[in-house]
């Protein structure tokens, strides 16, 4: 609870003021303390109103020779000498109902309560403050409520103690139902409307801090980071129901920004994130949701930055019951529709209300997501909490669910201390100590454990991680954590946890780490796939084909935090996420567990990361957005996604889209080097049966190439094309249909079909693999747009010295120049040129023309440099894969890269030189490309974009491929570098 400043002396220890009469008749009041400010809402009751027109309506004096005169139609008081004396009644507030106050004063002015719990000591509790000018009245305003049996004293006081000041207009009203009424503070009184500063930061009702209306709230001389505005809204929320917050801020620096709860039970505090901090400039609004799930004594919500005292304001704050929908009973329970176990993670709010029934009846496990974390069970070295844990658990066991267990070693989430000053001994004896502790607690309640997680890094050579873990032990904390688990709990499920296994260099290096362990000895029972993916990438068969490597290790497999964001990339974000892409992502969600359902015999489980799309750690990760990637939404009701898992004949419509280049091909059956400029698109598979094509468009028609996988050879078997409303049937053994060219050849796994359609100028394309003794068993529907041709650079074998200086190599390369203007229609351009080495790494000379340099920005971006795109593999996404990079360097020299998670995977890969020239400057580069091997004829996704900056400004920017202004999100239109002799 908030104490008054020490400023507000109390009474000596056994000296109780005189009380004086009780006023007026009063109903029901809220729940705990709150300082909040009291703008009109719906379902106020007025409990009690003071003018003083008929005496002083039962206040009487606080303190001996305080005088209390109503002469002048107000409350006067006088004669005092020590802070805490004024005026005082005894007011028939009521446990667990909020009061809201207002009144008129002039002079300094406090509000206080003394409570005095039953067998506890006397506490004293602000409810609000306020200063007017001389000889003026201004409001004092704020909110009360308690939860504990107490004797309660309301009073006015003043911080100095002799001064007199004035009351009147007092007015106490209650919401009938408080936890449903919500609350808004705007500020518009010209006060701080109950707001009071965490630590010794002032707060200020201001014009000049105004978002809306006449005043907002100016906060100044901030002492720490959490140190701010602090609202108490106990009492205004009710555990397990829903509510929204919002609050808009502004900052004339720079800083992060947001929104976040503290809670206190007997004292011990703990702080939740309703909005993460986001860059705030600009008014920016903070919003977020909050389902309090545990008991508490004090619950206030305030405003923090992320680091620095930087001041900001803020205004508009609202507080919003959330009225929740009954989940839908009459359909199907997810959990049932699968032939593994169906779990979710979950959190404390989750076991309350309408989240409580939705996982009962849609699903048979519950993983923590948070809760049984190093940093949630053991703070301090030796001293465990097991609240969350508990609470958890208790629930699953209610319930009758599976519980796995989430996560005793990563390398995220632990506190500093388990490291400091660690020796390889002492480290392997805190995780032993520490797996016995929590472990031990729940033997025989928690059936699975992901004993480490998240240990694999492919982009080293032995595949390990770098943490603190591995620097200090080696591989022997592994080998540790899978030992001393196997010791606490035999009968438990052991799981080697890590994300992107569906990628193959992440698989690779995992299963070899794997499989050393397990040859060791090392008691890995289960793999488990994490599958955070997206509505377009990886392709399914990435997934099947990694749950298919590892069942040759003979262990189980779970997927441990399934979930789909609706973007494909880490920056884009929608306001409300358009009903088509929850139309596709229904149709993601069924090629995905169509994959499970096939793998059946190899998954134990399946978990999604998150009950419903309310709480989802993907509308904070990578950028604070609007995501949707479960499958069910903010209301608890069923999405696409969900049918796409319990019955995909009930899902929307949905067309993919397909880039469709230009270009000319010999139609004979066979690969010409035209393919090699886009990838493959990927057929869902359907039993063994699967695809993949390409489309070229041509004056003639379209261009289609398909690799077909279909262990069966019939010379019956088939692929139909539908190309707008024409059908083109090619039969895998001839002949073909009549009236278009089309070849067809037999390969080591099915079949290829070459063709030209002649249905040209057909905006949409359906395509069917049939296998003749199973039927149509692989479909594709997709709408197409056409695009020039994909660009080829050739870059020959050459190895030169990057010193910014051409050298005589580079006359061996034939350069190309940028034409294709994403920013204006002139300004600065290039010639660039590639050359490659067989160690692995690209080189790139870019002689730029440009009389005009300015590094004047503080945004990389808008300076004069050079940009070059490269994708190892040429996938073509509309996102990056991790070896996807943005390399930068500036005409000074200055390099900044992008690529995905901060580029962590290549910031390594850039070696660079620059030199000006009379006219521009030359930038040369040397790019490591460790994640392919480089060799003739492989074709890397390329491109340069040259930017144009005048004074602090980008006014120019242009590139040699890509249109779309969008290289730094997506591959998907870069052109093609193709190493040449």
């Amino acid at each position: 609870m908030l104490i008054e400043a020490d400023s507000w002396a109390r009474p000596r220890a056994g000296r109780r003021p005189a009380l004086g009469r009780s006023f007026r008749a009063v109903t029901a009041l809220l729940l705990v303390l709150s300082c909040l400010a009291v703008p009109a809402r719906a379902d106020v009751t007025t409990i009690a109103t003071y003018d003083f027109a008929s005496g002083a309506q039962g206040w009487g004096p606080r303190g001996d020779g305080v005088v209390l005169d109503t002469s002048a139609g107000n409350l006067r008081v006088s004669g005092r000498t020590q802070t805490w004396m004024g005026a005082q009644i005894t007011p028939p507030f009521e446990k667990g109902v909020t009061y809201n106050v207002t009144a008129k004063v002039s002079g300094s002015v406090a509000l206080t309560v003394e409570r005095t719990p039953a067998g506890g000591s006397t506490t004293w509790e602000r409810v609000g403050a306020a200063t007017s000018a001389p000889g003026e009245f201004t409001e004092l305003s704020g909110s009360y409520s308690y939860s504990a049996d107490s004797a309660l004293n309301l009073y006015f006081e003043s911080s100095d103690a002799t001064a007199e000041f004035t009351v009147d207009d007092i007015v106490v009203t209650s919401d009938s139902d408080p936890t449903q009424s919500g609350l808004s503070t705007d500020f518009e009184t010209g006060t701080a409307q109950g707001w009071n500063p965490r630590g010794g930061a002032t707060l200020t009702a201001s014009g000049a801090a105004a978002h809306a209306g006449s005043y907002g709230l100016a906060v100044a001389n901030r002492q720490a980071s959490w140190d701010g505005p602090s609202l108490n809204v106990l009492g205004k929320l009710a555990k397990g129901s829903k509510y929204t917050l919002s609050v808009w801020v502004r900052s004339a620096e720079a800083q992060s920004l947001g929104l976040s709860i503290e809670r206190r039970q007997n004292g011990t505090p703990s702080y939740e994130r309703v909005v993460a901090p986001v860059s705030v400039t600009g008014w920016t609004r903070l919003s977020g949701t909050y389902t309090p799930a545990h008991d508490v004594d004090f619950l206030s919500v305030y405003v923090e930055s992320s680091e620095g005292v930087l001041p900001f304001e803020l205004d508009d704050f609202t507080l919003e019951y959330v009225e929740p929908k009954p989940i839908q009973t009459d359909i199907p329970s997810l959990k049932d529709t699968v032939p593994f176990t169906l779990g979710a993670a979950f959190h404390r709010g989750a076991t309350l209300g309408e989240h409580a029934k939705l996982i009962n009846k849609h699903y048979g496990s519950v993983t923590p997501g948070n809760a049984l974390k190093w940093d949630a069970t053991e703070p301090v070295e030796g001293q465990f909490t097991f609240g969350e844990g508990d609470a958890l658990v208790d629930f699953a066991t209610d319930n009758g669910l599976e519980f796995r267990g989430h996560t005793l070693v990563w390398h995220s989430q632990t506190p500093a201390w388990v490291f400091e000053g660690a020796t390889k001994e002492v480290l392997l004896q805190r995780v032993e100590n520490h797996i016995r502790a929590v472990m031990g607690r729940y033997k025989g309640r928690i059936g699975t454990w992901d004993v480490v997680n998240e240990v694999i890094d492919e982009n080293q050579p032995d595949g390990l991680r770098r943490s603190p873990w591995f620097e200090i032990t080696g591989l022997d904390y592994i080998r540790t954590a899978f030992r001393v688990a196997r010791e606490v709990d035999p009968a438990a499920t052991l799981v080697f946890n890590d994300y992107n296994t569906e990628f193959p260099r992440k698989r690779e290096a995992m299963y070899k780490v794997v499989k050393q362990l397990l040859d060791e000895g090392v008691p890995i029972d289960a793999v488990g796939h994490q599958l955070h993916v997206n509505i377009e990438q990886p392709p399914a068969y990435h997934i099947e084909d990694s749950i298919e490597r590892f069942a040759t290790l003979d262990v189980e497999q779970q997927v441990t935090e399934l979930d789909v964001s609706v973007y494909t990339d880490f920056v884009s974000t929608y306001a409300t996420v358009p009903d088509e892409v929850l139309a596709r992502q229904g149709h993601r969600y069924k090629e995905i567990f169509d994959v499970f359902r096939r793998q059946a015999a190899e998954l134990t489980s399946v978990t999604v990361w998150g009950v419903a799309d309310d709480e989802t750690w993907l509308s904070t990760f990578p950028i604070t957005r609007v995501n949707a990637p479960l499958p069910f939404d903010d209301e608890l009701q069923a999405k696409p996604a969900f049918w796409g898992v319990a019955d995909p004949s009930k899902l929307p419509a949905s067309r993919l889209a397909l880039v469709v280049p230009a270009g000319t091909v010999t139609v004979d059956g066979r690969r010409d080097e035209q393919w090699d400029r886009q990838a493959d698109q990927p057929v869902a598979r359907s039993g063994p049966v699967s695809a993949s094509f390409q489309l070229r468009k041509a004056p003639s028609g379209v261009y289609v190439f398909a690799d077909v996988t279909d262990p069966t050879d019939d010379r019956t078997d088939s692929l139909s094309l539908k190309a707008g409303s024409a059908t083109y049937k090619i039969q895998r053994g001839a002949p073909h249909a009549q009236g278009f060219k089309a070849h067809t050849r037999k390969t080591a796994t099915g079949w290829q079909a070459e063709a030209l359609l002649p249905s040209g100028s057909a905006a949409t394309l359906d395509l069917t693999v049939d296998d003749a003794s199973t039927g149509p068993d692989a479909a594709w529907s997709g709408a197409l747009t056409f695009v020039p041709e994909v660009k080829e650079l050739t870059a020959p074998k050459e190895t030169p010295v990057v010193d910014g200086v051409a050298e005589a190599v580079w006359n061996k390369a034939t350069p190309v120049e940028t034409g294709t203007w994403i920013q204006g229609t002139s300004g600065a351009t290039a010639k660039v040129r590639a050359l490659w080495s067989p160690s692995g790494v690209l080189y790139v000379l870019a002689k730029v023309t440009d009389p005009v340099l300015s590094e004047e920005s503080p945004n990389a971006w808008e300076e004069d440099s050079v940009e070059i795109f490269v994708d190892p593999g040429n996938n073509k996404t509309k996102g990056y894969d991790d070896d996807d990079g943005q390399y930068r360097i500036s005409f000074t020299g200055a390099e900044s890269i992008g690529g995905t998670f901060d580029a962590f995977a290549i910031r390594g890969n850039l070696t660079s030189a620059v030199s000006r020239t009379s006219n521009g400057y030359i930038v040369e580069a040397a790019i490591k490309l460790p994640t392919v091997t480089l060799s003739r004829d492989r074709v890397l996704g390329f491109d340069v974009q040259i930017n144009d900056a005048t004074g602090t400004a980008r006014t120019a920017a242009v590139t040699w491929h890509d249109p779309t202004g969008q290289s730094y999100l997506s591959t998907a239109r870069w052109g093609v570098l193709r190493l040449g002799k």
